[in-house]
């Protein structure tokens, strides 16, 4: 109960109404490299990341992946096709063991949505799901493969030191080669190093910046 009372979209719930949400769901567990949902699948259910980082990407017709977000443990996860009430239109998978709160979305639909709060917190949602969309446009179209490496330094440098170059070049949709040579660039330069367990350490944060 009180997990799902730290949700920010159920946080002002009474006690009542918490219990009648824990009715409608269920809290399940996934390894690393499990599907949450498939492209094309219905979205039966509202979910909310509780536990580990998830990925969200697209397959082309070479069977690639192109890679759109991450998400973190407290927000909705492609809540926009549970309101549109269409097919998802992406693929999730965990990238690390997470958990997952499940609810029935229909009996949500029902049940919840007349309640301010809850609907406050919803078009939040929406609005910082519109920012992803703008960055992912961004990054696809307007950012060079130099450009996409700095500003993932800069907003995600942690990240070195808990996933691979093939990970981090997947969610970049770069080749594991062309980070590899990008790395390799912005270190000659001055700009970052790495160290020995793989950690990425900014040194001229400014030259990254100018990048973008």
């Amino acid at each position: 109960m009180e997990r799902i009372k730290n949700i920010a979209i159920f946080s002002k719930l009474t006690a009542e109404q918490l219990e009648k949400l824990k009715k409608i769901s269920v809290i399940k567990k996934y390894h690393a490299k499990e599907i949450l949902f498939y492209e094309g699948d219905e979205p039966l259910y509202l979910h909310v990341l509780l536990q580990g980082t998830l990925k969200v990407y697209k397959t082309n017709h070479k069977g690639q992946q192109i890679f759109l977000h991450e998400f973190y443990p407290g927000g909705l996860v492609a809540e926009l096709a549970n309101f549109e009430n269409i097919l998802y239109p992406a693929t999730a998978e965990f990238m690390s063991d997470g958990e997952v709160l499940r609810i029935d979305y229909k009996a949500l639909e029902k049940d919840f949505f007349k309640n301010p709060d809850i609907s406050f917190e919803i078009i939040k949602s929406l609005i910082a799901k519109h920012k992803i969309l703008l960055d992912v446009i961004q990054k696809e179209v307007i950012l060079t493969a130099d450009a996409k490496v700095a500003k993932f330094i800069l907003e995600n440098s942690e990240l070195f030191d808990t996933l691979k170059n093939t990970q981090i070049a997947s969610l970049l949709n770069l080749t594991p080669e062309t980070l590899s040579r990008t790395l390799s660039k912005f270190k000659a330069s001055g700009l970052i190093e790495m160290d020995d367990k793989h950690g990425c350490h900014i040194l001229d944060r400014s030259s990254l910046e100018i990048m973008l």
